[in-house]
């Protein structure tokens, strides 16, 4: 079977994997020769090819895309999801007890 893109929503990616182009791009931005990037990431020397002649065919769109990924993994947080989060360990591991309590249906009366 040869190698494919396809586009599964996250945007595009080896077919069979879940490694996206901008995956990809992290070891270009690197300067990560080709034979790196397939023993990293565990694909073969001819998904790496296609990707990468992907990229070079998109290079815009990609770039555009991986920049706006970069900036939204390097911001805070929305405050909905920030609330949302365990502020201690202590409280992490209180929700995760109650958490299995409820998917084993030993609910706590508390």
């Amino acid at each position: 079977m040869s190698a494919r893109i396809i586009d599964r929503g996250r945007g595009p990616e080896l077919e069979g994997t879940r490694v996206t182009v901008y995956r990809i791009m992290d070891f270009v931005r690197d300067g990560s020769p080709p034979e790196e990037i397939a023993r990293e990431l565990e694909l073969t020397g001819e998904q790496v090819s296609l990707a990468l002649d992907y990229i070079t065919a998109h290079r815009d769109e990609v770039q555009t895309a991986y920049e706006q990924i970069l900036r939204r993994v390097s911001g805070p947080n929305p405050e909905w999801v920030e609330g949302r989060l365990a502020k201690t360990p202590e409280e992490l591991k209180r929700r995760l007890e109650q958490r299995r309590r409820v998917t084993t249906g030993h609910v706590d009366p508390r």
